[in-house]
């Protein structure tokens, strides 16, 4: 497939982008620097602000999926305004190109622990990665209210870290999935990028977030 990449230099990003390359793909990476992005087969590499939606549309145009795993940065003062900024230039860009599949990486934030009761809200939510997590769960209302686009959200598990590619994983829905004992669900950064190639591939959430963690 001919696939979009914005994020390609995150954590969650260039995971992804090594997993659509070894998968054969074609990948266009989005990028406000493109130096920091390796040539490799495959790759093309185009200049583009995410934050601009005229730009995002040049970008992404002809594409078949865009997959954005876009984040400012934890350390971005401005976090929680710029990833609704960036997120929604990303959308209106990839409607107004005429690009029918989006898949956007979220947080856990959204995640549900309880009846009525979000990750995000819970007392023992880390503060540094709070911000964030509102915006990320509000750009996911915005979504879930998308009715033409056909999206879907990927919810990643609490303990989200580098390691080996099994290429297993579990799915969930909008619940917290739970790891073994007292020990939060999580997965290798390789394993999440599996899982959402999967879904670029053969899609199963359309129009729904979907929620991923390692198959213990």
């Amino acid at each position: 497939m001919n696939i979009a990449l914005i994020g390609a230099t995150g954590f969650i990003g260039s995971a992804v982008l090594s997993e659509l390359l070894g998968r054969g793909h074609q990948v266009t990476a989005l990028a406000r620097h493109p130096a920091r992005l390796a040539p490799q087969t495959g790759l093309r590499v185009v200049k583009a602000d995410v934050l601009d939606t005229a730009q995002v549309v040049r970008a992404v145009a002809g594409h078949e999926a865009v997959v954005s795993a876009y984040n400012p940065g934890w350390s971005e003062p401005r976090i929680h305004d710029l990833f609704l900024q960036g997120s929604q230039a990303i959308l209106d860009g990839v409607r107004q190109a005429g690009v029918q599949r989006l898949l956007v990486v979220g947080g856990a934030g959204s995640l549900y622990v309880a009846p009525g009761v979000q990750l995000v809200d819970t007392p023992g939510f880390p503060a540094e990665y709070r911000q964030g997590a509102l915006a990320a769960r509000e750009f996911l209302t915005r979504l879930q209210a998308e009715s033409v686009l056909d999206w879907s959200f990927v919810s990643p598990p609490i303990a989200l870290a580098p390691g080996e590619r099994t290429g297993q994983y579990r799915l969930g829905g909008d619940d917290l999935l739970p790891g073994l004992g007292d020990s939060p669900a999580g997965i290798s950064v390789a394993d999440l990028a599996v899982a959402i190639v999967d879904e670029i591939e053969q899609p199963r959430h359309r129009q729904r977030r979907f929620s991923v963690a390692r198959q213990d």
